[in-house]
């Protein structure tokens, strides 16, 4: 299998312990994480090669978040340096009626700063396959911005198949840039397209019909979204595959989880998982990324194997704290089977 390549912001993560607010914490724990980060350890759990790009501060904290990758088996060599500080995120775990909130602190990170030609994009695809990129780098800065573009069309001159996930964030988007004409151009160079409801409206102005966005908790149907991939089928005319996931918040601790995908032609929908008492949530879409371009690439030919890998490897994935999706193939494949026992294997 030829190699991955991720492309986005690492940063340090910082969470009270359990459920405590940030007005009661006395001290953090620390996890780094991000987006493409997530994704890049999911594939190398998985077996994957892949490399995560992105360019770090030279110093300790940088460092840090580059042996954690390292640590998860995934290629660094293609990390730049350069800048002051690593992105900061501080996270307040929510549970049962009280949703979990995020802070950034991330204005003036290295990434943040990174300009064209920084990177070289000829050797970072080399013996590449698949390239991934999310909606959350091009909302950091300009120069981000520039950056995913030359990356896009790097990867597109080279026959590379190209993921997203569109991936909108609220409170990004603040350096001026236009949002909508920045994601349209980016991702009309996209294969594989992943994005929600959300996703869709915010970035594109694409609405699914019968479907209220700003209704919560509300059990979604895989039937409002077909009327989503066609438009989006019809903008992006690259895109071969359309794919979203469907959460039902019935509170922070308790969510409904299934996805579907559009060929084009056919929409595949998976079984509905109910995820009780959620561990954590964050990275959830990262870890159905993760799990589906191993899907696609494990099973070219089962659009429906590859999507219900990637549910059930996101399932697991609010099992486990932290922002990235530590399972296994096989740990996959037994939830797959049905058997989501739980039980101790010895």
């Amino acid at each position: 299998m030829k190699k991955v390549v991720t492309f986005g912001e690492i940063m340090l993560r910082l969470a009270p312990q359990g459920f405590l607010r940030f007005s009661q914490a006395n001290n953090f724990d620390v996890v780094y994480g991000g987006g493409e980060s997530n994704v890049a350890v999911s594939l190398a759990n998985y077996g994957v090669p892949v490399d995560f790009v992105t360019r770090l501060p030279k110093n300790d904290i940088g460092e840090c978040a580059m042996m954690e990758m390292r640590k998860r088996g995934v290629g660094v060599d293609k990390i730049v340096y350069g800048g002051d500080r690593l992105g900061i995120y501080f996270l307040e775990t929510g549970a049962v009626s009280r949703g979990s909130k995020v802070v950034y602190d991330r204005a003036h990170s290295a990434i943040a700063e990174i300009e064209s030609g920084m990177i070289d994009w000829s050797a970072v695809f080399e013996d590449v396959e698949w390239f991934h990129w999310t909606g959350i780098t091009p909302a950091i800065s300009q120069g981000a911005a520039d950056v995913c573009l030359e990356a896009v069309q790097a990867a597109s001159k080279l026959g590379i198949t190209i993921s997203t996930d569109l991936n909108y964030r609220a409170k990004l988007w603040n350096y001026g840039g236009d949002r909508e004409a920045i994601m349209t151009e980016l991702t009309s160079y996209c294969d594989v397209i992943l994005g929600n409801e959300e996703d869709a409206e915010k970035h594109f102005n694409i609405k699914p019909e019968g479907l209220d966005i700003t209704t919560q908790g509300e059990e979604v149907k895989a039937e409002a979204f077909l009327s989503v991939c066609k438009q989006m089928m019809v903008k992006f005319p690259r895109a071969k595959k359309v794919i979203t996931t469907l959460r039902g918040s019935i509170s922070a601790s308790h969510n409904t989880w299934a996805g579907v995908l559009y060929d084009g032609t056919k929409m595949f929908e998976t079984r509905q998982y109910q995820i009780t008492d959620i561990v954590d949530r964050v990275g959830g879409g990262d870890s159905f990324m993760g799990g589906l371009i191993y899907g696609l690439l494990q099973y070219p030919e089962d659009d429906q194997n590859a999507l219900d890998f990637a549910v059930a490897a996101s399932c697991l994935k609010h099992t486990i704290k932290g922002d990235a999706n530590l399972v296994t193939v096989e740990e996959v494949e037994k939830l797959m089977g049905g058997d989501s026992s739980g039980r101790v294997a010895r």
